[in-house]
């Protein structure tokens, strides 16, 4: 998650959707939560203010087959 705006984050979540019915096994420096296919990851307590130009990160490891791309990729701050 990049920053690209003039004012600091509070918060963000990236949302997707897992094709074929994959899941996360396991997520880092996010919370995470899946209903069917659809996933939402948010920001911890330590990383939801992102500064100006600044940016974080967040790693899941996924179980079932490797996607290409995950549709309906979607990123929001607040």
């Amino acid at each position: 998650m990049t920053n690209s705006g003039t004012s600091p984050t509070s918060g963000w979540t990236v949302g997707y959707s897992w094709p074929s019915g994959q899941t996360a096994s396991q997520i880092w420096t996010a919370a995470a939560t899946q209903s069917g296919a659809t996933v939402s990851a948010t920001n911890l307590s330590y990383n939801g203010a992102i500064p100006p130009g600044g940016s974080t990160t967040f790693g899941l490891l996924g179980h079932g087959s490797v996607p290409s791309v995950l549709p309906g990729l979607q990123c929001t701050s607040s």
